[in-house]
């Protein structure tokens, strides 16, 4: 007795985002876009919700985290630098930025001071306050026990080949591409 072979079953998606596989350079462009949004988006807030830690709002959120990026020894950035990033991603115009640097100075947040630059009585300098350095060396802890938790299922070579990713494609979009889009 012959016995009847199923025909194979479909194999699923490998991918929950619907990327076209197997991932090439040709499909490369295509594939980014796709998982666009679930890294900007699902990753990106994650991420920023851990870093405020539910007590600060998100503008307040990114600020910190420009004056540690982007400023002086983490500490100190020119106000019209702050106005510049976080407009681009917010689309905040200038009085609502003054508004939000305003209530962080202010107490119970005194996460920052305003002051004059010392090139420009016009121009503001904004500095972390000892609470504020605090708060954000908080943010870090917090936020890197969140990232542990998902490097700790990913391998060592996926750890090292996001990060050399991540790394490479930071670099080309802020220092190698126009900033205009075509």
């Amino acid at each position: 007795m012959v016995k009847k072979s199923k025909a194979p079953e479909p194999q699923p998606d490998a991918s929950q985002f619907g990327l076209e596989l197997p991932i090439s350079r040709d499909n490369a462009p295509l594939n980014f876009l796709k998982l666009f949004y679930p890294f900007h988006y699902a990753v990106g807030m994650a991420v920023e919700k851990q870093l405020s830690g539910g007590t600060l709002n998100r503008h307040q959120t990114v600020i910190l985290w420009i004056i540690k990026s982007k400023g002086r020894n983490g500490r100190t950035l020119p106000r019209k630098v702050i106005e510049q990033l976080i407009g681009e991603w917010y689309d905040l115009g200038s009085p609502a930025i003054s508004k939000v640097l305003r209530k962080m100075a202010q107490p119970p947040l005194e996460l920052i001071a305003i002051e004059e630059s010392a090139n420009s009585g016009r121009e503001k300098s904004i500095s972390l306050t000892e609470a504020g350095v605090e708060t954000v060396n908080k943010m870090i802890a917090r936020t890197e026990k969140f990232i542990a938790q998902i490097s700790g299922k990913l391998s060592d070579i996926q750890i090292l080949n996001g990060m050399d990713f991540m790394e490479r494609v930071g670099e080309i979009v802020e220092f190698e591409l126009p900033s205009d889009p075509e």
